[in-house]
C-alpha cells in the first residue's frame, strides 16, 4: 500500500525499509501506522492553511476563531485563557490579538465588571470566516474520506479516539505548542 511521497520524500515503504536497515527491533506495522499519521497530518495542515489563506486568515487566526466558537456564546474569553489554550505566551497571544483586532475578527476591551480584565470576543466578521472555513474544510473532509464506509470511518474514528486518549493520558501537558509557530 504505497503513498504519493513529496517531492523528494521517500515513499512510506522506502522509508521502513532504511529505518529496518538501520535499527533492526523496529516493528514495520507500527512505523508504518505511526508515519501514515503523521504524513496525513502534515499534509492536512498544509491544506487547511491554504483554505484558510484563500479567505485572507492564517492557521494561527483560524486557532483563534475555533477557540471563541468553541466557548460558546457570547464567544469571548481573556487573552491569558486563550494563550493557554492554544500553548503560547502570552506575548504571542497580544501579537494574535493585535493582527485579529485590526483586521476586524475580533474585538478586545476592558471587562466593565472588572477593568482590570480584558475581553476578547468573536466578531461578526469572525464568526463568517469561520463558518466559510467550517465549509471548505467539511467538503474537504468528505472528499478524504470517500472511500470508506460508515462503518470503517466509525471504526477509524474509534481506533483514533483511543490513541488520541492514550497519548493525552501519558502527556497530559502536551496540548498546546513547545514553541510559539507565529
Amino acid at each position: 500500500m504505497g503513498d504519493t511521497p513529496g517531492p523528494s520524500e521517500p515513499t512510506l515503504e522506502e522509508q521502513i525499509a532504511a529505518y529496518q536497515r538501520e535499527f533492526q527491533d523496529l516493528d514495520p506495522q507500527v512505523e508504518q501506522i505511526v508515519s501514515a499519521l503523521g504524513r496525513l497530518n502534515r499534509r492536512m495542515n498544509v491544506a487547511y492553511g491554504r483554505q484558510t489563506a484563500n479567505l485572507g486568515i492564517s492557521n494561527a487566526e483560524w486557532e483563534v476563531l475555533k477557540a471563541l466558537v468553541l466557548s460558546g456564546a457570547p464567544y469571548q474569553m481573556g487573552p491569558g485563557e486563550l494563550a493557554k489554550r492554544l500553548g503560547l505566551t502570552p506575548a504571542a497571544m497580544t501579537h494574535r490579538i493585535d493582527r485579529m483586532v485590526a483586521e476586524g475578527l475580533v474585538t478586545r476591551d476592558r471587562d466593565e465588571s472588572n477593568r482590570v480584565r480584558v475581553i476578547v470576543e468573536l466578531t461578526a466578521e469572525g464568526r463568517e470566516k469561520w463558518l466559510e472555513a467550517m465549509r471548505l474544510a467539511t467538503v474537504f473532509e468528505e472528499d478524504l474520506l470517500q472511500d470508506l464506509s460508515q462503518d470503517e470511518r466509525g471504526a477509524l474514528g474509534e481506533v483514533l479516539t483511543r490513541l488520541l486518549r492514550r497519548v493525552e493520558h501519558a502527556q497530559p501537558d502536551a496540548g498546546g505548542r513547545l514553541n510559539d509557530l507565529d
